[in-house]
């Protein structure tokens, strides 16, 4: 009886592994996947990369850095799915329990702080669109939205994919359509709009915009795919999902900066006079990324303080929105900093599972703590920010990776 009531209540498990009776088709978490890749702030890449690059450098950079995301978040698809745990609880494996609260933390941190942009990136353009940029406009939407986004992520992994279901279909058509009609109106072609201001933006930069666009959203993988049936729909449905998904970005925000000035493709669907549908468009947009990032967020803080998943996700939409506007306008710079430290933790989730692969069959852990897969991290996140060269998230894990398999191989010894 108990053990059902557990069940009943933790449907999310956050303290256990999923299931193979509560695991997903591939159709349902393609969409889930796929909307958490729908990031607003992607866009914002899209249009920088427009402004430095040609046509065919960013067709280059989002194939190179798209395919280098795509193995990065494909990896962690696949352990979090044959495992069925989620990050924490890989973290719990790789980085021992008490050292798990490092990277449990920092991806709560990062995805509290994007939710909180995230709500303020709808409230601001619609309040300027609709209210003159009225504060109380501004803050009024700031908090619906932020219940609604909190209310979905509270209830797990149904609602995320209730929401999936809804916004993926509508964003991808409605950005889609909007999209080619601002192409057809205007009076030069893709490939001229793109040539007026390239140059300042090289092929390997704009790779370096594309993975460090979404790979820390992307850390947090294992806490959806460990949801699929297999290891590879886990794999598969990440690399696929990831690709269209932020390639679509992409686009929207590279077209919305050769046509209209803006950076999403909200301005271009108002400068098509499609307000309504650039309003919902925008909020749907918004919405999947922000409930997964929130939940992602609750479970880290579930690990860290030991309580249920449910009270940390509502703790965390609560900081998230009370925080919005302060965070929009004074730190999404460093969000981008905190960017580079999330690579690290990734590449050292995959290295402990492929390495001890029998250790995985329990969730079970020892109290204790891994330092060095926590030095790696802590190094491969300064080398990452520091290092003026090459691609910052590439380099920090190239540390990160060194440092757990020079603790490996003193283990053994």
């Amino acid at each position: 009886m108990d053990k059902q009531r557990k069940t009943t209540v933790d449907v999310d498990y956050a303290e256990a592994a999923v299931p193979q009776s509560e695991r997903k088709g591939i159709v349902t978490m393609f969409m889930i996947m796929l909307g958490f890749t729908f990031f607003s702030a992607s866009m914002w890449v899209g249009q920088k990369m427009a402004d430095g690059l040609d046509l065919g450098g960013f067709i280059g950079s989002v194939l190179l850095g798209g395919a280098i995301l795509g193995i990065y978040t494909g990896l962690l698809g696949y352990v979090g799915a044959k495992t069925g745990m989620s990050l924490d609880l890989l973290a719990r494996k790789s980085f021992g329990l008490k050292g798990s609260w490092l990277p449990s933390a920092m991806i709560s941190f990062t995805q509290i702080g994007w939710f909180g942009v995230g709500l303020a990136m709808f409230a601001i353009p619609i309040a300027k669109a609709m209210f003159k940029d009225s504060n109380l406009a501004i803050w009024i939407m700031v908090i619906i939205a932020g219940i609604l986004m909190t209310g979905s992520a509270y209830f797990g992994i149904k609602s995320l994919t209730i929401v999936s279901y809804v916004a993926v279909p509508a964003v991808a058509v409605l950005g889609t359509v909007a999209m080619i009609m601002a192409v057809a109106r205007g009076d030069k072609t893709l490939a001229d709009q793109f040539a007026q201001s390239s140059g300042t933006v090289t092929i390997i930069g704009g790779t370096g915009m594309v993975i460090g666009s979404f790979v820390s959203g992307g850390t947090a993988t294992p806490n959806f795919t460990r949801f699929a049936r297999s290891g590879k729909s886990g794999f598969l449905t990440t690399v696929v999902a990831f690709f269209i998904g932020n390639s679509l970005m992409f686009l929207f925000g590279a077209v919305a900066s050769a046509y209209v000035g803006g950076n999403d493709i909200f301005d271009v669907m108002i400068n098509l006079n499609m307000f309504y549908l650039a309003i919902l468009v925008l909020g749907l947009n918004i919405w999947t990324t922000n409930d997964n990032a929130l939940y992602s967020a609750g479970l880290g803080l579930a690990n860290i303080f030991g309580q249920k998943k449910k009270p940390m996700v509502l703790v965390s939409g609560i900081i998230g929105t009370v925080a919005a506007i302060w965070l929009y306008w004074n730190f999404v710079s460093w969000l981008n900093v905190l960017n580079c430290t999330l690579p690290p933790i990734g590449i050292i989730l995959v290295l402990d599972y492929f390495c001890n692969r029998k250790n995985y069959d329990t969730v079970s852990v020892e109290d204790n703590c891994n330092i060095f897969a926590v030095v790696g991290v802590i190094l491969g996140a300064l080398v990452a920010n520091i290092l003026n060269w090459g691609i910052a998230s590439i380099n920090g894990m190239v540390v990160a990776a060194a440092c757990y398999l020079v603790g490996k191989a003193v283990s053994k010894h």
